[in-house]
């Protein structure tokens, strides 16, 4: 198991320099929750635009503070031009070796005096995302981007620079219950405010850098098998429902079979249609040959599925039925003490006007 996260875990997201009046408080909660991820086994941490608010010096005070590294592969100290945080990290599990690098946008300080950019300079993402990648590719079997670009962002990237397998997406926060895969590489995000966690469970059963969404091979699976037991033997209508549910023009098969680089034999859907109009015709020579190949062709494509990556997307609910760590909510209580949160005033209370005297009531 590694635990990651995309970035903006320390502070609000403050339109304004952090006011003086908050800036104890803000900076004992940095510290509270830096010491609450420590204890959760946190694997890596990636900066995000907000994780600056009191810049890079308190930032990096932080890192040192945290028991995992800070990650950022294109923030760059302006006075020494190298860069601020650890800018890659290989993680080794169950035999694999898991390459992770991480990314800020530019654009997300679109101020050029934003305070939080104060001595930084950020390089290029996409020229970051091809360097880190040749040089993550040869030392790794599995390359994770931890991306606070914006999901927009991450689309144009995988699109654009091959290699990466997972970005792990933060800043916009969309949610993505079911991920996209674009070309080769998978972009999970969630909502933010700690909605929920991600869990993304990678079954590897070969170094090819595809990755089947489990539940999709079974539904893919299922319907070829079902054709492949009943074609033996189904009317035309039988077959024609089928084939309209499966291969129609926006059906969920002829889908992942694109997505996946699922093969289909030429003939495969000429021979369904060949086969339907026999049956209407009650031709009594051709079906038995057509029955006998699109069985074959079925089982064709079945072994294409044979040996494939496969994974397993959940967003659990962080909700009141999951217990709170006790040490971490006795940390809790304790700077709860310190800075109570202020009361909310009680909303104005309002009076429905009373009718003038003398006006008629509708």
């Amino acid at each position: 198991m590694l635990v990651l996260d995309a970035g903006d875990l320390l502070f609000k997201k403050y339109s304004a320099p952090v006011p003086q009046n908050e800036m104890k408080m803000a900076t004992e909660k940095a510290k509270l929750i830096i010491d609450s991820l420590n204890l959760m086994g946190y694997d890596v941490l990636a900066i995000g635009d907000d994780d600056l608010s009191l810049g890079k010096e308190f930032l990096s005070e932080m890192s040192r503070r945290a028991n995992f590294p800070f990650l950022s592969s294109n923030i760059i100290d302006e006075a020494t031009g190298k860069p601020v945080f650890q800018t890659s990290l290989i993680k080794k599990s169950n035999g694999l070796r898991i390459g992770i690098f991480s990314l800020l946008a530019p654009d997300t300080f679109p101020n050029p005096y934003d305070p939080r950019k104060k001595g930084l300079l950020l390089r290029s993402p996409t020229e970051t995302a091809q360097a880190m990648v040749k040089e993550l590719q040869p030392k790794t079997d599995l390359i994770i981007l931890l991306s606070h670009l914006g999901y927009p962002k991450d689309v144009e990237l995988a699109q654009t620079v091959p290699g990466i397998h997972l970005i792990v997406g933060g800043h916009t926060g969309v949610n993505l219950p079911y991920p996209p895969i674009l070309k080769t590489t998978m972009i999970v995000q969630m909502a933010p405010k700690g909605l929920y966690g991600g869990r993304l469970d990678l079954a590897f059963h070969s170094n090819e850098p595809n990755f089947f969404n489990s539940s999709e091979k079974r539904s893919f699976e299922s319907g070829l098998n079902q054709l492949k037991e009943r074609v033996a033997f189904s009317d035309a209508t039988e077959i024609e429902t089928w084939m309209q549910l499966n291969f129609g023009l926006y059906s969920r098969i002829f889908h992942l079979a694109r997505l996946y680089n699922i093969s289909l034999p030429e003939e495969f859907i000429q021979n369904l249609r060949d086969l339907i109009a026999s049956l209407k015709t009650q031709d009594t020579e051709k079906p038995k040959a057509l029955r006998m190949k699109i069985k074959a062709e079925a089982e064709q494509i079945l072994q294409q599925l044979q040996g494939r990556n496969e994974f397993i997307h959940n967003l659990i609910a962080l909700g009141e039925q999951i217990k709170d760590d006790l040490e971490i909510g006795r940390m809790i209580e304790g700077f709860r003490s310190k800075y109570p949160e202020p009361e909310k005033p009680a909303p104005p209370r309002q009076e429905a006007p009373r009718p003038k005297i003398g006006t008629p009531q509708k």
